[in-house]
């Protein structure tokens, strides 16, 4: 795995991205960045969930002049959500060079767009018919953008959105920088790249398909606030011998290491910025049986040979499905079974499709424990515990002190006294954990922004029909083949 900082990113971005808590880059990122950086056209082939938001947008951010009060990248995306996931991550890595971005999508007040538009952020992040209205309406002009980036191209070609593209490709300068992202690369596709764009770079991130036999697989469905408690009572439910929690960023591993610390549990965390003296020290405890649950990041998922860990807990699924393997696969080893849990909130159910899917194996849905199932799954460990006491035949010394319990109290009695003394019960100390965002959510194409439909003009500022609508004309780029001729406030990312 490649770091960041090798990647030649400068230091305001750089320490932007460490800070969202990335430590290595993906295979897509380590491919995409340095090539995007030298301003070459390129063309990737990935599937969402390998990280291509920050592959295209820590170039993107790199290029922009902030002392420059005109829009200079421009990324086209098919769905309104994926505008604003995009617009987001955008936000958070132009951070330390005060970048300005503006998300422009359908179902917004356009009046308001416009007023957005005249403080001149930096970079637009649109979907297809909204940004094409803006050029026809003359309230945008794309004649100061060095980079366009079309992301998920073909579900836009899924959505008939392939002529406006090409339409608002041709209102941007013939020497410009292109990236075009897609999961696969069907004929229109294709032809698009070779009219368009200027002797592309291909990357391609292949997903290898892997198999997990003796690994029991469950996903819960679990919103972010509720996360902890659902964990703490899963601990307590399976009482693993040795578990790993992975949690996506440095913050979190930090936070949740505290947060189950506080409750009683002996959890350390390990990752990317702990000294290697220490690193050492954490894993010793934990293959020593000192610390019972370790929290980790990726980096330590693919770097730890640990035998006993018995279940493995996807606090945060990872973003790219083969991070998921690599975690799951610190259990089941040497012949015996293992088990994994994984969080996913409702926005990343795409997610559990494209893990399955790489995996050959579907998952099981668990629903999420409640308080007394925890409580009733610590008796049961105390009860276990006690039985195997009892198998050891080793009570003499205890056999008159427990006769003269029996003499004042009934058999029972005593029996749940000794549970209570002996369980852990669950424990409600208030911790505190940092949400992090969801992993940007994979849309259906029925699912597309509805303000990007075709429909009526009306006064509200709504698009014309294909019918009325002025195109612009189709101006090939040097070296272009020529053929032929398509309310809510904005949410305005500026850094002040």
């Amino acid at each position: 795995m490649t770091k960041f900082e090798e990647l030649g990113i400068g230091q305001a971005t750089l320490k932007a991205v460490l800070k969202m808590g990335f430590e290595e880059a993906t295979p897509i990122q380590s491919e995409t960045i340095p090539l995007g950086l030298k301003g070459i056209d390129l063309i990737g082939q990935a599937q969402t969930g390998t990280g291509k938001t920050a592959a295209f947008g820590i170039p993107l951010v790199e290029k922009v002049d902030v002392k420059m009060d005109a829009i200079q990248g421009i990324i086209i995306a098919p769905t309104r959500e994926l505008a604003i996931q995009v617009s987001e991550e955008l936000y958070k890595i132009g951070a330390g060079k005060r970048v300005r971005v503006l998300p422009i999508y359908g179902g917004q007040d356009i009046s308001r767009q416009i007023r957005s538009l005249k403080k001149a952020p930096h970079i637009i992040v649109g979907t297809p018919g909204r940004v094409l209205d803006h050029i026809n309406r003359k309230t945008m002009r794309l004649d100061t953008v060095n980079t366009v980036i079309l992301d998920e191209a073909d579900e836009m070609l899924n959505m008939g959105f392939i002529e406006d593209i090409e339409s608002i490709l041709a209102s941007t300068p013939a020497e410009r920088q292109t990236l075009l992202f897609s999961a696969t690369m069907p004929g229109p596709i294709q032809r698009m790249a070779e009219k368009f764009m200027k002797d592309p770079q291909i990357v391609r991130v292949k997903t290898k398909e892997m198999t997990v036999p003796l690994i029991e697989q469950y996903y819960i469905e679990v919103q972010e606030r509720n996360k902890f408690d659902v964990l703490t009572r899963l601990l307590d439910i399976q009482s693993p011998e040795l578990a790993i929690v992975f949690g996506r960023t440095k913050r979190r591993v930090d936070e949740l290491a505290e947060a189950l610390t506080l409750r009683g549990y002996t959890a350390e965390g390990i990752h990317g910025d702990l000294t290697q003296a220490k690193r050492m020290s954490v894993l010793r405890k934990f293959k020593e049986g000192t610390v019972d649950v370790l929290v980790a990041t990726d980096v330590a998922a693919r770097g730890l040979d640990i035998s006993g860990v018995t279940h493995v807990y996807n606090f945060d699924i990872p973003q790219d499905p083969e991070s998921y393997v690599h975690r799951i696969g610190r259990t089941g080893r040497a012949g015996k079974t293992g088990v994994a849990m994984t969080f996913i909130t409702p926005r990343e159910k795409s997610y559990l499709a494209v893990v399955e899917k790489t995996t050959k194996r579907k998952m099981e849905r668990m629903q999420a424990p409640t308080l007394d199932e925890a409580l009733e799954g610590q008796q049961r460990a105390v009860v276990d515990k006690i039985v195997q006491t009892i198998e050891s035949n080793n009570l003499h010394y205890y056999k008159a002190a427990a006769q003269e319990l029996l003499e004042g109290n009934d058999a029972q009695t005593v029996v749940a006294a000794v549970l209570k003394m002996l369980t852990k019960e669950p424990d409600t100390t208030p911790v505190k954990l940092t949400e992090e965002s969801p992993l940007p959510q994979k849309r259906d194409r029925k699912q597309f922004d509805r303000g990007d439909r075709r429909r009526r003009d009306d006064s509200r500022g709504s698009y014309n029909s294909d019918r009325n609508r002025k195109k612009a004309p189709v101006k090939p780029r040097s070296g272009e083949k020529r053929t032929g001729g398509k309310s809510s406030k904005p949410r305005s990312y500026n850094h002040q």
